[in-house]
């Protein structure tokens, strides 16, 4: 039974990665995260992660205020199963980020909550059609050695996966070219391969690369994010000027800002994330309009309950991040699929040892960090 919202829980996290993650525009070499458990009258918890990506998160008291005065209030009381549903009348000053990003853990908690309370996996309760969805390798390799990105790739490829995407949009685009010849001497002939160029280059630069890319002798299954978001004219060239290829975007924009990609026939694929209402309801659309979607990244692959449920849906990005240990049981990757958990809810818990050993109350220096947590693959630096 759906019970009232009574009370919440923040516990704040910060340590090392693994390795430097990022793109042509971004580096980290840290994870700032925060997790929200929402606590019905039954006891039942709705988990979600609060994630800065390229900066740091406050003390956890100061989250936890911050959460009080502005999401709690219109929280407090009331059933996830009819929060997540609702819809709010965009007008005004109602249409206003929070300060820090609850938008995503809060859409992810109250899910996992109504899930729970209807005693089913949330896959199940969006609809799913299957239980696994494919998985493509993706290094956010921009800032790696050769070394390193060759042994990412090439372990990759040794636990089965056919598919990887790497980061590209180097100033000097001979790099990109270099890290491409340097995928194929890994990676097993015929595997399908994407770039990202996260908005790196301009519309004519990019179809020129585009084109180069091709003659160099690398199919491309995609070109994510080549031009800027909003250029819908500039992605419309690209479709029909590179006809071999798909375009890919969607990844920058809002649930709006989705809407008008797909009106503008601006994509031939859409990239989505982990906001689990609006990837349903954007989803939808794209259904209805016969445009394929791709679930990228999500913290701790939650995406895969989007995924299966949707029927536009052939891909899911996995980037080997040192998230696992905050969580009893991860998601399961296997095989270059991955697989959406049969437990209620989304079926991640937070990990008491992950509270009792990783939770760190106050901001620490980056040198404070100590040594990164395990995470998928070990052999980077």
């Amino acid at each position: 039974m759906a019970m009232p919202l009574a009370s919440f829980r923040i516990t704040r996290f910060q340590f090392a990665r693994d390795r430097v993650i990022g793109d042509c525009q971004v580096r980290a070499d840290e994870a700032n995260v925060a997790a929200l458990e929402l606590v019905s009258d039954s006891g039942q918890i709705g988990l979600g992660f609060i994630q800065a990506l390229f900066s740091t998160l406050p003390d956890q008291a100061e989250i936890e205020r911050i959460f009080a005065a502005e999401a709690w209030p219109g929280l407090e009381g009331q059933r996830a199963i009819g929060l997540v549903h609702r819809v709010n009348r965009p007008r005004g000053g109602n249409q206003r980020a929070f300060s820090l990003p609850f938008h995503e853990a809060l859409q992810v908690a109250l899910w996992d909550l109504a899930a729970k309370e209807a005693g089913l996996p949330l896959h199940v309760l969006l609809g799913s059609r299957r239980s696994r969805v494919k998985a493509y390798a993706s290094g956010l390799d921009y800032h790696l050695s050769d070394d390193a990105f060759q042994a990412l790739f090439a372990r990759a490829a040794e636990i089965g996966y056919r598919a990887f995407k790497i980061k590209v949009g180097h100033p000097e685009f001979e790099r990109d070219l270099h890290r491409l010849d340097l995928l194929r001497q890994v990676v097993p002939a015929g595997s399908q391969i994407m770039i990202d160029a996260n908005e790196g280059w301009s519309s004519k630069e990019a179809l020129m690369k585009i084109e180069a890319i091709r003659r160099a002798g690398h199919d491309l299954l995609w070109v994510e994010d080549p031009i800027l978001r909003h250029d819908h004219e500039g992605l419309r060239t690209l479709r029909h000027a590179a006809p071999w290829t798909q375009i890919n975007s969607g990844e920058y924009l809002d649930l709006q800002g989705k809407r008008l990609l797909l009106e503008a026939s601006a994509a031939d694929m859409l990239n989505v994330h982990g906001q689990v209402s609006d990837v349903m309801r954007i989803g939808w659309l794209a259904a209805e309009m016969g445009v394929p979607v791709t679930l990228g990244n999500t913290f701790l692959e939650i995406g895969v309950h989007m995924a299966v449920a949707l029927p536009e849906v052939e891909w899911l990005e996995y980037s080997f991040q040192n998230f696992g240990h905050l969580v009893e049981e991860p998601v399961e990757i296997r095989d270059g699929y991955a697989y959406a958990p049969d437990r209620p809810g989304h079926g991640l818990v937070l990990s008491e040892a992950a509270r009792r050993d990783w939770a760190r109350p106050a901001v620490l220096r980056r040198d404070q960090l100590g040594e990164a947590p395990a995470g998928p693959i070990r052999t980077l630096k």
